[in-house]
């Protein structure tokens, strides 16, 4: 028998979420929209079974682990995805802007984002391509510049010049989030989501309570009279380091393993 682990990164969000907010995401007609949530029950019986087959689940963070536990009744072991941080520094000097990347769709709340900077007047940069993009220059102001997809070095320059990181999502890690960090920058974010585990308010960050464009505004007049340390922040996320990652990943499957093997034929080790 042979052992089964998967690495989940999460329990698919527009069946066991708000389907009605995640479907709308999707740009199908609208007939189609209405109908998908009658069909959500089979889909999340079919999910279920799938979840049911390994033999062990890995979560991506803490807050994976939880939705896992909530929807599929399982425990899981959490270890959180790699993240290149070699690509990413701290710059000497800041820029006057403030920076959002991602793919551009519903969930990701771009639009709070650009409407906050509208009202605020400053300088906001956006990387990433996605649905979305057509509906969101359409209320984005002058002051709102988007990059499109750009290279790793304009990426990680953008980020360490950056005033601030602009993250409004509820993400299962947050990668962006973490690539920010790394990058020596600040973030000011939606509290929820799995970045309430990486980032202190105050001291890494600024966190805002709701997703709207007045809890934006609210923490970016806020971060405007503090100070931060970047080279505090970049340090409070190096154990994201992927060969961090790649220790953890082997000695679990190898714990596992070891675990397991009486019932493996053929058992000859694990090679990295």
């Amino acid at each position: 028998e042979t052992l089964h682990i998967c690495y989940m990164h999460t329990p698919m969000r527009y069946a066991w979420d708000d389907c009605q907010k995640y479907t709308s995401d999707f740009y199908f007609p609208r007939l189609i929209k209405k109908v998908v949530p009658f069909f959500m029950n089979y889909i999340r019986l079919w999910d279920k079974v799938s979840a049911d087959r390994p033999d062990k689940i890995i979560a991506n963070s803490n807050f994976v682990s939880r939705r896992i536990k909530k929807y599929y009744q399982r425990e899981s072991e959490i270890i959180h995805p790699p993240v290149n941080l070699e690509k990413f520094y701290s710059g000497k000097k800041q820029e006057d802007y403030f920076l959002m990347v991602g793919r551009l769709i519903a969930y990701k709340r771009f639009d709070i984002g650009i409407k906050a900077f509208n009202k605020l007047g400053l300088k906001l940069k956006i990387i990433g391509r996605g649905p979305d993009l057509a509906k969101l220059k359409k209320i984005a102001g002058p002051n709102i510049e988007f990059l499109g997809r750009v290279s790793d070095e304009k990426l990680a320059k953008n980020y360490a010049q950056c005033r601030a990181f602009i993250f409004p999502q509820e993400e299962d890690f947050g990668i962006v989030a973490i690539e920010a960090m790394a990058s020596g920058r600040p973030l000011i974010a939606y509290k929820g989501g799995d970045i309430v585990e990486h980032m202190e308010d105050g001291k890494s960050g600024i966190f805002f309570e709701k997703q709207n464009k007045e809890d934006i505004i609210n923490a970016i007049k806020k971060f405007e009279k503090m100070q931060f340390d970047s080279d505090y922040i970049r340090k409070s996320v190096l154990k994201f380091d992927k060969s961090f990652f790649k220790a953890k990943i082997k000695e679990y499957i190898e714990k596992e393993l070891e675990k397991h093997k009486k019932k493996l034929k053929n058992f000859k080790g694990i090679f990295f």
